[in-house]
């Protein structure tokens, strides 16, 4: 049994038993078995492609199992699931290694006869793998997209009503596309040309990015932890189109600014970075854990303008009112536009969960709004697609608080942003098959100084 697969099973295992975040997941599995750096790849491609394929791959192991899927134990479960995915999506890995080492994986974990079911039920599937009873485009849209590119039928038909067969199914295949690893040069230690020279020494190769200013783009994965420069604080992970939510703020030097939202700290410190870390930016979460993680962000890019506190953002007015001059709310949302990089998140959301989401970020929105001062900025973002979590709410807020107005980020966005902003009045949002960014939502509101 190769140790890539056992560790892909180990992570599989968190992400399905125990809810585990997928690379949280990957992350913890490898850290405990040290692989070299081809087993490492392959462990990755096991790990993110069995999650993002999950309801296609069970749904070709139920049409040749005799037993329920759901019934089988976990590890035996996963180990059909890697398989498969061999079988079907990995046609460089022989056929009868995959079997063998799924079989062995799975007797491991299983009982007498385990093994010798494991073994028929792949057998069965590569002997029926060109006649299994697919959904037909042409009779059932929605089903057809669902299993050819791994997404709850509930999401499919969402997307199909919103944006049309083409669209959404160029939407799907972009979510099961890899996300790029960008990381943000922290300004205040190097520039872009200066990163990228010192990632280069270590042996990784990188490029600017297209959108945001301080993006740089890995040419291959690495592990980053590893890297001198990420433990000196040259740069922060953190995918483009994230990297265009503080800049919207408009942070200056000297400014108290508030993130409402802020673990585990990529907006927070790109606030402070931008402030040439002058001033003070009040990085506040709900959890005494996820506020350990914004400190250690901050620590070790070296900034001290960053102050992490415990608090319920929805009450920050207790303390702040009228105090800051500009708050970002980065709001707790169904995370559909970070799909690529969290496939896990596909089969847990119930589209039921929106409307909950979407009453919780405009309270949230209320609470961190009173805490502007008059002329100051309010924005807005999420890391979701859903216009019920982010127009919406906008205009929900609107309604509420009269005393705040939309404005427009056009100025605060790279160039290729500005007309498509003002387009769609003054409200961003960036899809992957689009922009090539995670899928995030920002608007810029500012308080107005006097009102009559």
């Amino acid at each position: 049994m190769t140790p890539a697969r056992q560790a892909a099973l180990e992570a599989l295992l968190a992400i399905d038993r125990d809810d585990a975040f997928t690379a949280l997941a990957l992350d913890e599995a490898l850290e405990a078995a040290p692989l070299e750096a081809r087993d490492r790849a392959l462990a990755t491609e096991l790990v993110y492609g069995v999650t993002r394929y999950r309801n296609t791959l069970d749904w070709m192991l139920g049409q040749v199992s005799h037993r329920p899927l759901e019934d089988t134990p976990p590890a035996v479960r996963n180990a059909l699931r890697m398989a498969a995915y061999q079988l079907f999506y990995l046609t460089r890995v022989p056929a009868a290694a995959a079997v063998h080492q799924a079989v062995e994986l799975a007797g491991r974990a299983g009982h007498r006869g385990t093994g010798a079911f494991v073994n028929g039920v792949l057998r069965q599937l590569q002997r029926r793998r060109e006649n299994l009873p697919w959904p037909r485009r042409e009779e059932d849209l929605v089903g057809y997209l669902s299993l050819a590119h791994a997404h709850p039928r509930w999401l499919v038909e969402r997307w199909v009503r919103r944006f049309g067969a083409e669209e959404a199914e160029a939407l799907l295949r972009a979510n099961n596309s890899p996300a790029p690893t960008v990381l943000r040069a922290n300004r205040l230690r190097c520039d872009v040309p200066g990163l990228i020279g010192r990632l280069a020494e270590e042996s990784v190769a990188a490029r600017r990015g297209r959108l945001a200013p301080e993006a740089v783009v890995l040419e291959a994965g690495a592990s980053l932890g590893r890297l001198s420069a990420y433990r000196d604080g040259w740069f922060q992970p953190q995918d483009e189109g994230a990297m265009l939510v503080a800049p919207v703020v408009g942070p200056a030097p000297g400014q108290r600014l508030i993130d409402a939202c802020a673990a585990p700290g990529g907006k927070a410190t790109h606030l402070a970075e931008l402030m040439d870390d002058q001033g003070q930016v009040v990085a506040v979460d709900v959890r005494p854990f996820r506020v350990n993680l914004v400190r250690q962000a901050a620590r070790r890019l070296g900034l001290r303008s960053v102050r992490a506190v415990l608090g319920d953002a929805r009450r920050l007015a207790e303390e702040y009112a009228g105090r800051a001059d500009g708050v970002l709310v980065d709001a707790p949302c169904s995370g559909l536009g970070v799909l690529r990089r969290r496939p896990d998140a596909k089969w847990r959301k119930r589209e039921s969960d929106i409307a909950g989401l979407a009453d919780l970020q405009l309270e949230i929105l209320l609470g961190a709004g009173a805490c502007v001062r008059a002329g100051g900025t309010l924005v807005y973002s999420t890391c979701t697609t859903e216009p019920e979590e982010n127009q919406a709410v906008v205009e929900r807020f609107l309604a509420a608080a009269p005393g705040f107005r939309l404005a427009d980020p056009g100025p605060r966005l790279p160039p290729p942003l500005r007309a498509e902003a003002a387009r769609h009045g003054g409200l961003v949002q960036l899809y992957p098959h689009r922009h090539g960014t995670d899928g995030v939502f920002v608007a810029r509101l500012e308080k107005v100084e006097h009102q009559l």
